[in-house]
């Protein structure tokens, strides 16, 4: 295995056209796992620790711009009101050290379904930017996983920036794990609302192939909202609008029966997570007094 080491984002891109199969690896947090246990044995491993611009984040007026390797500890500290959702996931990432170390763009790049990240950013509406000498492309998040591990992106690509839009209400993120801490998702579930749309948005994770959003839950939900006068009255969700919500998002699910858990108990998990987080959202929207202001 040889081991690669760009000074420069550009030298980065020149590595990675030359040899597509080397693995990325900065805070190495997943690839480490596969080397240590033999389940991967790439032929070149691409370190992109000298690579400063990686490691920056800028907060723009709609959207944050996220390097790819700025480590979720950051994002706890620094982007929680921009990012709730991301910051609420970043909290469940394993243990202080590996939140120290890791990034977004590992999950990415990894797209593993319990990937702790992908729900957040289904969620909040991410653009993930790749690019490679031939030039920088931005998927949207909804088309950038297309299967067990695998992603959208070209073998010469390498992610950049992860762009997520600010939040403009409030967002939740659950997940269950078989301990508190270094714990692979059992299943996961994010939920945003975004009050200048009038439309919410969800991300499951863990329970389907890929992290998916839960459409079918989604549209009921936000029609229920708008012809309910929910986003105006700022009253309080009915039990039958949550029920169904719950259901949905329960059926949005594809899961399998594995070590941590079986399907049908990933299903049930999901519409209870999907029931709570809708609930501990819509109250802190009604809390901040968000009506006809802040729903225009």
């Amino acid at each position: 295995m040889d081991f690669l080491r760009p000074a420069s984002w550009e030298e980065a891109l020149a590595a990675k056209a030359e040899h597509p199969s080397a693995a990325p690896i900065a805070g190495g947090t997943d690839i480490m796992v596969e080397i240590n246990f033999d389940h991967r044995r790439p032929e070149y491993l691409l370190d992109l620790n000298r690579i400063g611009l990686l490691r920056e984040w800028e907060v723009g007026e709609e959207s944050v711009r996220l390097g790819a390797s700025v480590p979720y500890a950051q994002i706890m500290e620094h982007l929680r009101p921009e990012l709730p959702g991301l910051a609420l996931a970043s909290h469940t990432v394993a243990s202080p050290q590996i939140r120290n170390r890791g990034g977004v763009g590992g999950n990415l790049g990894t797209a593993s379904p319990a990937g702790d990240a992908h729900p957040a950013l289904l969620a909040a509406g991410a653009e993930v930017e790749v690019e490679s000498v031939r030039g920088s492309r931005r998927i949207p998040i909804d088309d950038f996983y297309t299967g067990v591990k695998r992603n959208a992106m070209a073998p010469d690509e390498l992610i950049k920036w992860v762009h997520v839009k600010k939040a403009d209400g409030p967002q939740q993120y659950s997940k269950v794990g078989t301990r508190n801490a270094m714990v692979i998702a059992v299943c996961a579930f994010g939920l945003a609302l975004h009050p200048e749309t009038r439309t919410v948005k969800t991300g499951i994770g863990s329970a389907a192939p890929t992290p998916v959003r839960a459409r079918a839950a989604e549209d009921f939900l936000n029609a229920a909202l708008e012809e309910g006068g929910f986003w105006e009255s700022g009253k309080i969700i009915t039990p039958s609008i949550a029920k169904q919500f719950a259901e949905l998002a329960s059926g949005s699910c594809n899961p399998i029966d594995d070590v941590r858990g079986t399907a049908k108990y990933r299903r049930h998990a999901v519409g209870i997570m999907a029931r709570r987080t809708l609930g501990w959202t819509w109250e802190q929207y009604r809390g901040a007094g968000r009506t006809l202001e802040g729903a225009a």
